[in-house]
């Protein structure tokens, strides 16, 4: 289906009884993002602030759910887009023996036509109005959380060309308002943007740039596609809408936009100018990305509809309404994987927890030893998968939907000092953990059964038990080590070998010794994983912990292996969790905060809520994640 504006989306989200109008006035310096983010762990409505100081209504956690996201993409079920995929690769592979099967295939073309975007000539309804002088502030644009650098755009749709080939990207990159007329750029060194700014640099040209907000919902979402360089966003925006993206020329520079957008920045980029301080942002992975230097847009023209409505997001300490983008994505991509790259991949899962490139599981149809190192090793290589860290493997009989079913395979499968491979390249610039910028570890967990040819001479995993451990061992350990603040071994009775521990970290090498005692003289010498987090982290809550740890570990760095002691016993690792420093870590770069709201907001919005129309209250996630704030703002202080 496609949404001819921005507003018919809002309008049927309505009648689905899927937004909430909010009258009252709202600041959107802090404010909509405390109600939201109440929202949004909530599985609450999309929300359109109506009253936001400004002549744009807001419309905000509109991806939020399964339903909206299914329903911005115009299908019933996220897999039905992966299906047609399938087929529409299926049909353009399959070998054409003679005439009749090439003439077949005329409609497909020609249906392949039907999606390519075309530029139209005149004026679009996004340039109903322009404004006599542009100021981006007209606009209600967020600042989203206490240590933010400013207010930022968090949905603008960046259109931008390689001057040698004319080829068009569209991406969704953060930007920072500094002015009216004035915002920062912040696309990452990997995206296609960044090298199309490096190719007008080389030039010595100024580089046109064109943001484009609204519209048809699929336009944002196509924007966060993973997509092959040379492959137009706008084209897989007419395959998801089944129509093609018309667009009209800008008007004070040669980029084109969608003639249906609800507002468009038009300006420029100059690669020989200064860059600008950009940032901190409180960022996706639940922690700060902290201030760096990005290029500075001028803006030159602002132009939108009559009645257009300006769309942003918040991100933060997941779940947030980018989770669900971010299941499209794995959905929608799992075909073109498994057709093209990967055969033996039966399906594939992103938790949320994980934060899209830390932790990946992938089910596969298994025929050979090593198998899940090739796959490993392909799925790498793919695009946007090169920023994974943590990678697990499973046979095609385990439900990867099913965190608990994963957790107990990986228990029963997995021999530590066999089958866990690490590795090291690049990884997402948000990537804190790293000690290099950009360049860290991987962890590839083979967790299918193995083969012969797979296993340590006479070790049978299934051959090893997983006994409880009582309330008295655990606080015997508790007082032997007192620097552990507490253990979470609620999962072995359920035949998970896992086990949590918050720690306080004191000295250098202390987990890593640590971790080698308990294995070898406690009652936990009975577990096979152990998983390490600050003594701030409640290790009861593991959606939390793995959170954190899948953000603070470095796979090839943190993790601590204990080689068994004979071939017919059990092998045992640790993983540290923790907070990286100088002092007891020889790390060397700035550590983030994690996202809070301040207690000022908090109180604010308690105190607003039944005037806001809000319905059932609901208490601020952020009176949680308080208590494991560190010290300082963006960037870590102390303890």
């Amino acid at each position: 289906m496609a949404y001819k504006a921005l507003r018919h989306f809002v309008e049927d989200l309505e009648k689905a009884g899927e937004l909430l109008r909010v009258k009252e006035y709202v600041n959107p310096h802090l404010e909509i993002t405390e109600i939201v983010d109440r929202f949004s762990k909530h599985n609450g409505r999309a929300l359109l602030f109506e009253n936001n100081g400004s002549d744009f209504p807001l419309l905000i956690n509109a991806f939020g759910s399964q339903k909206r996201i299914c329903m911005a993409l115009g299908v019933d079920h996220l897999d039905d887009i992966s299906g047609e995929i399938s087929l529409l690769f299926k049909t353009m592979m399959k070998p054409k023996e003679n005439i009749l099967d090439k003439l077949m295939m005329l409609p497909k073309l020609s249906q392949l036509a039907s999606w390519m975007p075309k530029v139209k000539s005149g004026r679009g309804e996004c340039q109903q109005v322009i404004m006599d002088h542009p100021d981006i502030t007209k606009l209600p644009i967020m600042t989203c959380w206490p240590e933010d650098g400013g207010p930022f755009l968090t949905l603008p749709v960046i259109n931008t060309k390689d001057p040698n080939t004319g080829v068009r990207n569209a991406g969704l990159y953060r930007m920072q308002v500094f002015g009216p007329t004035v915002t920062g750029m912040h696309w990452h060194k990997h995206k296609v943007s960044a090298k199309h700014f490096n190719e007008y640099k080389k030039l010595k040209k100024i580089m046109p740039v064109a943001v484009a907000l609204g519209g048809d919902p699929v336009y944002t979402y196509a924007a966060t596609a993973p997509l092959p360089e040379n492959v137009d966003e706008y084209m897989l925006a007419g395959f998801l809408r089944k129509k093609k993206v018309e667009l009209v020329k800008c008007i004070t520079n040669d980029m084109e936009v969608p003639a249906d957008a609800d507002i468009i920045i038009e300006g420029y980029v100059d690669p020989d100018e200064e860059y600008i301080l950009e940032g901190p942002f409180g960022d996706h992975t639940g922690y700060y990305s902290l201030a760096d230097y990005y290029p500075r847009f001028h803006i030159t023209c602002i132009t939108h509809k009559h009645d257009a409505i300006y769309p942003s997001t918040i991100v933060g300490i997941p779940p947030q309404e980018d989770a669900w983008l971010g299941k499209a994505t794995e959905r929608i991509f799992l075909a073109p994987i498994k057709m093209t790259l990967v055969p033996e991949i039966v399906d594939m899962e992103l938790p949320i927890e994980g934060v899209f490139h830390n932790l990946t599981i992938v089910k596969i149809a298994k025929d050979y030893p090593g198998q899940a190192q090739k796959v490993t090793n392909a799925m790498w290589g793919a695009g946007q998968m090169m920023f994974n860290k943590m990678l697990v493997v499973v046979d095609e009989s385990v439900d990867i939907h099913n965190y608990g079913a994963v957790a107990k395979t990986i228990c029963e499968n997995v021999d530590p000092q066999q089958d866990i491979f690490f590795s090291q390249g690049p990884m997402d610039v948000l990537d804190h953990s790293c000690s290099k910028f950009a360049y860290g570890g991987k962890m590839c967990i083979d967790a299918t059964k193995k083969y012969p040819e797979e296993l340590r001479v006479s070790f049978h995993i299934d051959s090893i038990s997983n006994p409880g451990i009582s309330f008295l061992e655990l606080e015997s350990i508790k007082k032997d080590f007192p620097e552990i603040e507490d253990i979470n071994v609620t999962l072995i009775d359920s035949g998970i070998s896992i086990a949590f521990i918050s720690i306080r970290k004191n000295r250098k090498n202390q987990i890593r010794e640590l971790n080698e005692t308990l294995f070898q003289q406690t009652a936990l010498k009975t577990v096979k994983f152990l998983i390490y987090v600050e003594h701030t982290v409640d290790v009861k809550d593991i959606a939390d912990v793995v959170w954190r740890w899948s953000n603070n570990v470095d796979p090839r760095r943190d993790s601590f292996i204990v080689v068994a002691n004979e071939n017919d016993s059990m092998a045992h690792i640790g993983f540290d969790g923790t907070r990286k420093t100088k002092e007891l870590d020889d790390f060397e770069r700035e550590w983030p905060n994690i996202i809070c709201m301040d207690e000022e907001t908090i109180n604010m919005i308690d105190e607003k809520w039944e005037t806001l129309g809000l319905g059932k209250f609901i208490a601020s996630p952020s009176l949680k994640y308080r208590k494991q704030l560190y010290s300082g703002g963006a960037v870590v202080t102390s303890s």
